[in-house]
């Protein structure tokens, strides 16, 4: 009886810190993404040492998911392309700060970044999505991001997982 009690315990104790990081909202300055996200990040934009066009009518991407400034024929390396995304992200976080304005559980920030990673930050930050978000809507925050796995008005398959992915961490789940 007395292990019973005591696994009882610790299965509560671990409830209640799960509870609290689940719901723990912070101001987006203090938060970055977390390791975990980044490694989801970078495996669903998956690697390519040379520059192609991941879609007819996209823009030419390397590396792991990289856009500005590449042109077909363009080359990288796995370090060159980890460093490139590194930095990305960090601009993506940027831009994220300047255009959320409430706080955000991390796992919220997470599902975020990697949407603004793939779409880009000027399409994050003027969606309806943050809009909903800076007015206390979470949830429908949360459900915004289902909306974006189209280019040229055509579901992609690999976008509408993504998204599924992206929704199901940005509700905690």
């Amino acid at each position: 009886m007395l292990r019973y009690l005591l696994c009882l315990l610790v299965l509560l104790l671990f409830l209640g810190w799960w509870l609290s990081e689940m719901f723990n909202r912070k101001h987006v300055a203090t938060i970055s993404l977390s390791a975990t996200a980044l490694v989801a990040l970078l495996l669903h934009e998956g690697y390519r040492e040379n520059a192609y066009t991941p879609v007819a009518g996209d823009v030419p991407t390397i590396g792991f998911g990289t856009t500005a400034g590449v042109k077909l024929g363009d080359r990288t390396t796995p370090e060159k392309a980890l460093n490139v995304a590194l930095k990305d992200v960090q601009k993506f976080e940027g831009a994220l700060k300047e255009c959320v304005t409430v706080a955000l559980a991390q796992h919220e920030y997470d599902a975020y970044i990697s949407l603004s990673y793939n779409i880009g930050s000027n399409a994050f930050c003027k969606s309806t999505l943050v809009r909903k978000l800076n007015a206390g809507d979470y949830e429908g925050a949360c459900y915004q991001i289902l909306r974006w796995d189209q280019f040229n008005g055509k579901p992609l398959a690999g976008l509408t997982k993504r998204r599924q992915e992206e929704h199901t961490k940005c509700l905690g789940l």
